[in-house]
């Protein structure tokens, strides 16, 4: 796809959303519905096109061409009126129209969650979330997010107050309202549930699922092999009645599953009576356990055919989880996501969603410029942080396709696919609003 076509498909998605002012603000008929100097549409654009910049510099940014620049005052009021859902639905009319292929291919997505910290607020209860120590509190929302990771683009996203946070109702919402015919979701062992599982299988979809290795989880309910490797068939029929034929059913941990009432299962009753008829749910599945390095083993329920996927390629396709834990890097360092223009929850909510459809346009740009081979000691690949930059001028028409095609090509760094680096996390990585770059 030209750099041209995924610029004017975004545009396009823009112009869609503002077209439709009653139902982008909080009061329907009377916000956006008056013309202003920031027209709903200009205000999405500025929201997508943010750095980590003064707002006061951003809005000349924005407003550079015209006869009189807004007050930062006027921006901050108009983006007040703004739900963020207008912001998800740019997001997700831009990624509909660019990122799914027509033919009916499996597409690889990787699921995971990021905390994000936001400015303090004690009189905000549904952000505030106790320090692990147990002193102090500090106010975060919780970024879930479904990855494509063979075309490095965010396919959809649901933001939760850090109260609420529930990865796998996140999950559960994504796919259901996925339009992708068929995919394969990769997720590490936060996401270990039969209702997952059973939401993915409902819709046709394939998972690949770290799960608990030792005596808790899924695993421990099931009659394995002693051996440290072993790839087991597994067809479990769940159900939340206890009748005394279903007690002796219940001995076979390999085909049955009882379901306290307590945990969530869409697909059955939440309580099951003495007259009620016997409901079953039936889960097919494998259960894979393969060696890693030295005495590390990993377990991973998946539906992938056997014969296709063997334990190897179980392993290959576990791997590439880490792509989506890259883009976080990426959405949070590169992009600005945790330079807020706001300390309100619902603005910085805004504020995420452009940072997503941003990510996808640079990733989109990205990935279709053409990277020449020479005799070198690495592959290389576009640097995202610069392409990131020019990517950004482009979209406010500061450049011209060949131009930033030329600059994204340039700028390289090398592949190093064995590389591991220790991670670390940091609480709180957050920039005050004092202390923005120029």
């Amino acid at each position: 796809m030209k750099t041209r076509t995924i610029k004017k498909h975004l545009l396009t998605a823009i112009d869609a959303i503002s077209s439709k002012p009653e139902l982008c603000g909080y009061n329907p008929g009377v916000d956006f519905s008056r013309k202003r100097k920031i027209t709903l549409k200009s205000l999405l654009t500025g929201l997508i096109s943010m750095e980590g910049k003064s707002l006061s510099n951003e809005v000349i940014d924005i407003y550079k061409d015209s006869a009189s620049i807004p007050s930062t005052s006027a921006f901050v009021q108009q983006r007040n009126k703004l739900k963020p859902e207008a912001v998800y639905d740019v997001f997700r009319e831009f990624t509909k129209n660019t990122a799914i292929p027509a033919k009916k291919s499996l597409i690889t997505l990787a699921v995971d969650g990021s905390e994000i910290t936001i400015p303090d607020n004690p009189d905000d209860t549904i952000t505030k979330i106790r320090h692990d120590g147990g002193t102090g509190f500090y106010n975060s929302l919780y970024l879930n997010a479904l990855y494509d990771l063979s075309n490095g683009i965010y396919i959809d996203a649901e933001i939760q107050n850090g109260t609420e946070k529930n990865e796998h109702m996140s999950l559960q919402h994504m796919v259901d309202r996925s339009d992708i015919p068929q995919a394969l979701i990769i997720a590490d062992r936060g996401y270990e549930s039969y209702n997952n599982l059973a939401h993915i299988q409902e819709k046709g979809w394939y998972f690949l699922i770290r799960v608990k290795d030792g005596a808790h989880g899924m695993k421990s309910g099931l009659d394995l092999p002693a051996d440290d490797e072993f790839d087991i068939p597994i067809s479990l029929s769940l159900t939340r009645k206890q009748t005394n034929e279903m007690k002796q059913l219940l001995k076979d941990k390999n085909h049955y599953r009882l379901l306290p009432s307590k945990t969530p299962f869409d697909y059955l009753p939440s309580k099951s009576r003495k007259h009620d008829p016997l409901i079953l749910y039936q889960l097919n599945f494998r259960i894979v356990r393969f060696h890693l390095k030295d005495d590390t083993y990993e377990t991973i329920v998946t539906n992938l055919d056997s014969v296709a996927y063997p334990p190897e390629e179980i392993k290959r396709l576990y791997a590439l989880r880490w792509g989506i834990e890259t883009s976080f890097r990426n959405l949070k360092y590169t992009m600005g996501l945790l330079k807020f223009h706001s300390k309100k929850a619902v603005c910085i909510r805004q504020e995420i969603y452009a940072k997503l459809i941003m990510y996808n346009f640079v990733g989109m740009i990205t990935s279709h410029v053409i990277i020449k081979k020479k005799q070198r000691k690495h592959i290389y690949k576009a640097n995202f942080s610069t392409a990131a930059h020019a990517c950004r001028l482009y979209f406010l028409g500061n450049t011209s396709p060949p131009v930033l095609e030329s600059i994204i090509a340039s700028f390289l760094i090398p592949i190093r696919p064995d590389r591991h680096r220790k991670r670390y996390a940091k609480l709180g990585t957050m920039h005050e609003f004092f202390y923005r770059i120029a």
